[in-house]
């Protein structure tokens, strides 16, 4: 190739490295204050919150809560943690339409996680939808880690709310071979064996549940019924020594004209009359406090922050023994 040709073919790859350098001075060109200001305040706003900032949100009320993940949400809506953490603010105010809209964006997204089941399955249980919660949890255990409790907790909590107590016994069974110790997971494997008759069983597990460290007034409560149902009032008293003195009487009374004659479970087939009759006892000067039956504040369905079963009261069932496995939340 000739000289002429050489710088000819040349001279158009110089023309463009001088429009690029010109293009490049002047992009260069420094912002003015105000400028600069503001683009820090964009990034800034993009930044991620900061461990101190996410603790303190946690420790808000729910409603600043939910503002913040919201928030959060906006600046990366693709990151699982933050997806978890809102869908958990909402679920807590109660915003489950809204949980179940994010799901449907986000499972796309992370189909493998199985605390996005998790979150679905708590907020179809807490409008009473145990059907569509049990399939949730049935995905959540699929993708769970082997030693993870929760979602067999929760299926539990939602084979007893459609009345297959033989299965939910079978999740809790599964979910206490991976956490023995868990409250909410004995608590409620206890009320589904008086479900379905199993007193003893029923008692040992309420007992188990009530010497962990973590559990509460309701549990006692529910270990006080499962005795008072097999007669054994003076127990019965010595479990919740802190119930009122009234309610505790009217348990007695009711109870012990329904189990005295028989002792046997054929006697206590229609439980909610029980509880009926419990909560309608006369009063002297004073309102009795309603007797909870089997009302269970668990974190199987929830992190540790938080309780497990979430949302309105359960509609009572028209037939025989059922507890009602509710709370209000994880749980």
């Amino acid at each position: 190739m000739s000289r002429a040709r050489t710088v000819k073919y040349a001279f158009p790859g110089l023309a463009l490295i001088a429009i690029a350098g010109c293009a490049t001075t002047e992009a260069a060109e420094p912002l003015s204050a105000e400028e600069q200001a503001y683009q820090d305040a964009i990034q800034q706003a993009l930044e991620p919150a900061t461990a101190e900032e996410i603790a303190q949100a946690e420790r808000s009320d729910p409603i600043t809560r939910a503002n913040f993940w919201a928030n959060e949400y906006q600046k990366n809506a693709g990151d699982l943690a933050t997806t978890i953490s809102f869908m958990r603010a909402l679920r807590r105010l109660g915003s489950h339409d809204r949980v179940l809209e994010i799901a449907s964006t986000s499972i796309p997204i992370h189909p493998n996680s199985y605390e996005l089941y998790l979150e679905v399955g708590r907020s179809y249980l807490a409008t009473n939808r145990p059907n569509e919660a049990a399939q949730a949890f049935v995905r959540s255990a699929d993708f769970a880690p082997e030693t993870e409790a929760t979602p067999l907790a929760a299926l539990g909590v939602a084979f007893d709310r459609l009345e297959s107590h033989n299965q939910a016994q079978e999740a809790y069974q599964i979910a206490l071979e991976r956490e023995p110790t868990r409250v909410s997971t004995l608590s409620n494997y206890g009320l589904s064996l008086a479900l379905t008759g199993n007193l003893v069983e029923a008692e040992a597990a309420l007992r188990k549940a009530a010497e962990q460290p973590g559990a509460d007034v309701r549990v006692r409560q529910n270990l006080a019924l499962i005795l008072g149902l097999q007669g054994r009032f003076d127990e019965m008293i010595s479990v919740d020594p802190t119930a009122p003195a009234r309610s505790v009487q009217a348990n007695q009374n009711v109870l012990r004209e329904m189990v005295m004659p028989t002792r046997n479970y054929e006697s206590l087939k229609n439980l909610d009359d029980v509880l009926s009759e419990i909560q309608s006892a006369p009063g002297a000067q004073q309102d009795m406090p309603d007797l909870n039956e089997a009302e269970v504040i668990s974190d199987s369905m929830d992190d540790p922050i938080d309780q497990e079963i979430a949302g309105a009261p359960v509609t009572p069932r028209p037939t025989g023994l059922r507890p009602k496995l509710r709370g209000p939340q994880d749980g």
